[in-house]
């Protein structure tokens, strides 16, 4: 049976970071919550050096297209939730 595998890529925008410092802490905290709540992989993959853009990538593998789906919904919509947290651009794919 094929692996199905799930990309969700979200572009971040972190209104109250006053420093690289304080959207790192946002990020990280962020990446730790979907990781272990989720048990997704999650990186941050773009924008390391500007203060309050982040860009992630979360990625999810399962044997059912629908429960990557599923899952990766769930995640968009947690984050879209987040109060320190914007979400300027959200793309998923289905590798």
């Amino acid at each position: 049976m094929p692996a199905i595998v799930g990309l969700l890529t979200l572009d971040l925008y972190i209104p109250d970071a006053r420093s690289l410092k304080d959207k790192r802490r946002v990020v990280k905290s962020l990446i730790d919550r979907l990781r272990n709540h989720h048990g997704v992989s999650v990186a941050e993959i773009d924008q390391l050096d500007k203060q309050c853009r982040a860009s992630i990538a979360v990625a999810c593998v399962s044997n059912e297209r629908a429960q990557v789906e599923r899952v990766l919904s769930h995640i968009d919509n947690a984050v879209s939730r987040e109060r320190q947290i914007v979400i300027e651009t959200s793309f998923l794919e289905i590798l």
